[in-house]
């Protein structure tokens, strides 16, 4: 639609991956604090979206970041589920969605798939089947199979097996696999 679009991450491989898919016409940036310093004050729509699994979304965008920016810019966190990653950024709702803090229009809606509820279960349903279709045929084979789902095991038998959980609770951690007793 013409919009300069610029991705922000830490994981150079998944920006490699839109540079190659989109030819450059996403422009891509390691995240850091300098580069939001850099992009937050011409920014039209800054979208906040960082997850760290089974924590709390760290702040990447401060109160200095929204004050920089032109009144009527819009910011979004996507984290806020989690916490939130932008300093300024409350929880909203459907029914209330926006408000205005330094003259930037913030949205930080909590569960934003519920706003289109069919679809999102349709999406939800088609990227997890796959998965539930492996952990029927028993954990071993699914784990060896799809070692992508070992990491979503965050507790068996009492014993949290993710480390931020456990940081979390300040619990003690055991690896997954060997929670499970399943050879690695």
């Amino acid at each position: 639609m013409g919009a300069e679009v610029i991705v922000l991450d830490l994981n150079i491989e998944k920006l490699r991956y839109i540079d190659e898919v989109y030819h450059g016409r996403i422009v891509t940036v390691r995240s850091s604090l300098h580069a939001i310093d850099e992009l937050a004050p011409t920014a039209d729509l800054l979208i906040g979206a960082v997850l760290v699994a089974g924590a709390r979304a760290p702040v990447v965008v401060s109160h200095e970041h929204i004050g920089s920016m032109r009144h009527g810019s819009v910011v979004v966190d996507i984290s806020i589920d989690q916490g939130g990653c932008i300093a300024t950024a409350r929880e909203t709702t459907h029914a209330d969605p926006i408000y205005m803090d330094q003259g930037v229009v913030h949205y930080a809606v909590g569960n934003i798939p519920g706003a289109v509820p069919n679809t999102s279960t349709y999406a939800l349903t088609n990227a997890t089947l796959p998965y539930t279709v492996a952990l029927a045929g028993g954990l071993e084979r699914a784990f060896a199979n799809n070692p992508e789902l070992i990491p979503g095991v965050n507790v068996t038998e009492g014993r949290v097996t993710n480390q931020a959980v456990a940081a979390f609770l300040d619990a003690d951690y055991i690896p997954p696999l060997e929670a499970l007793g399943i050879a690695g």
